[in-house]
């Protein structure tokens, strides 16, 4: 699959088959997630891989938007750790686009995703530095679900012309 065609086809997955997703694929789309670009190359990220099916569970105890995290095969949560911060206030335009190639890979290697904000929604943050224990000023800003698609949603086209204003 080109990247154009992952972007374009590239759907948030809440169902899913119960098959484990092995380590190999995790660490692929963890690979993808630290190439995402970063200002003055800070990546200020930190990633939380959690396949244990009861702590996965009990993230939609705390977050009402996170039904896909019960069935999902593993998840990824995707941190900043303001210890790394070498330019303030971009880490958030960093871990989302850390965030957007988690899913953009996950699709492109077979895989469903579902982006589960946390950011900043501070009940949102609290639940998932409690379930994980995270360390003292971790920001958890965004949660992956992830696992094999036991459903399919079709690729519409969503480009809006009149969102667009051409200059030139």
């Amino acid at each position: 699959m080109d990247t154009l065609e992952a972007i374009r086809t590239r759907r948030s997955i809440r169902k899913f088959e119960g098959r484990a997703v092995p380590r190999e694929l995790l660490e692929r789309i963890l690979r993808a997630a630290m190439s995402a670009p970063s200002a003055m190359d800070e990546q200020s990220w930190r990633f939380v891989v959690v396949a244990d099916a009861g702590l996965l569970r009990r993230v939609a105890e705390f977050h009402p938007g996170a039904e896909a995290a019960k069935q999902c095969a593993a998840g990824i949560l995707v941190c900043h750790d303001p210890s790394l911060e070498k330019l303030a206030g971009y880490w958030v335009q960093d871990l989302s686009a850390a965030t957007q190639n988690i899913l953009l890979a996950a699709h492109a290697l077979g895989l469903g995703a579902c982006w589960i904000g946390a950011h900043p929604v501070a009940t949102f943050e609290g639940g998932f530095k409690d379930l994980l224990g995270l360390p003292e000023g971790h920001v958890p800003v965004a949660f992956v679900a992830l696992g094999y698609p036991a459903e399919v949603i079709p690729a519409r086209d969503t480009y809006l012309a009149d969102r667009v204003k051409w200059l030139g």
